[in-house]
């Protein structure tokens, strides 16, 4: 990650300054089976909470990974799950005013359980199996409020309605 300040010009002539994080290109993945959805939940130190989301992450040094590849690799990290067919749902900025952050989200079926292979700093996580129905619930009380989460979930709805 960088984080950099770009002066700019606007288009009246004015001065401004921008500043803006530089991190790499992430893959969220939605594990699904039947009626189930694997989350992760991890401590997220910015906001001091424990928060559930779908896995996701980045290739530290492997910045040229495949999307895909990236999904299947943190799939397995985070959850120990490995997934026969990883279908992509569409692509999310983060946070454009202030990160080039962009990601893709992709959804995972045909799942086999196996053991997490998780980083350092991952070693607290936890992960469960929820009822979509739950899922929905806890996103609109607040206890699901990743938003690169709840985008991917509207991702998941949008491509079951195809």
């Amino acid at each position: 990650m960088t984080v950099r300040e770009d002066a700019i010009r606007r288009a009246d002539g004015s001065d401004g300054v921008y500043g803006v994080v530089d991190k790499p290109t992430y893959a969220l993945v939605i594990p699904l089976d039947g009626n189930r959805l694997q989350l992760v939940e991890q401590f997220r130190y910015p906001l001091g909470l424990r928060r559930w989301e779908f896995p996701q992450g980045t290739a530290p040094g492997l910045a040229e990974t495949a999307p895909a590849d990236l999904a299947r690799r943190e799939l397995r990290e985070e959850t120990g799950l490995r997934a026969d067919t990883i279908t992509d749902l569409g692509l999310l900025d983060v946070a454009p005013g202030l990160s080039s952050q962009r990601g893709r989200v992709y959804l995972a079926t045909g799942l086999t359980e196996g053991e997490p292979e998780r980083e350092h700093e991952e070693q607290d996580m936890r992960t469960a199996w929820f009822p979509r129905a739950e899922v929905e619930k806890m996103i609109t009380t607040g206890e699901i409020s990743d938003a690169q989460s709840v985008a991917a979930y509207a991702l998941l709805l949008l491509h079951e309605r195809r």
